[in-house]
């Protein structure tokens, strides 16, 4: 493990006040990623999500407190920081909570 890479798994709970507390749901949804300083975004895979937070599988190291914007179907663009880091995943820690359920709404209505 590098400077830059933190195992989530080895770090302490937190106390039922804590952010780590929040229910977060499990889901397979794309957005789009962009680092602070970086012009491009990248697609990247949410794996869970909840109103502080969100965990997103992807191929960049950064360092924790690095700022991110992601754009997130149901949710519109959302900005955040670098919580922690691993090869293949990153924790994302939001600016502002959001309603995660409104990223498991339908995006249109079938017509009839």
């Amino acid at each position: 493990m590098d400077s830059f890479s933190y195992d989530p798994a080895a770090a302490p709970a937190a106390d039922a006040e804590g952010a780590r507390s929040r229910s977060r749901d499990s889901l397979f949804l794309m957005a789009q990623l962009r680092f602070d300083g970086e012009g491009t975004t990248r697609e990247v895979r949410v794996r869970n999500l909840s109103e502080g937070g969100l965990m997103v599988d992807c191929d960049r190291v950064k360092d924790p407190g690095t700022a991110v914007t992601l754009d997130v179907r149901g949710l519109g663009e959302i900005a955040g920081r670098v919580a922690w880091c691993t090869e293949g995943r990153i924790g994302i820690a939001l600016d502002r909570p959001i309603d995660p359920k409104k990223a498991r709404k339908p995006v249109g209505q079938a017509r009839r």
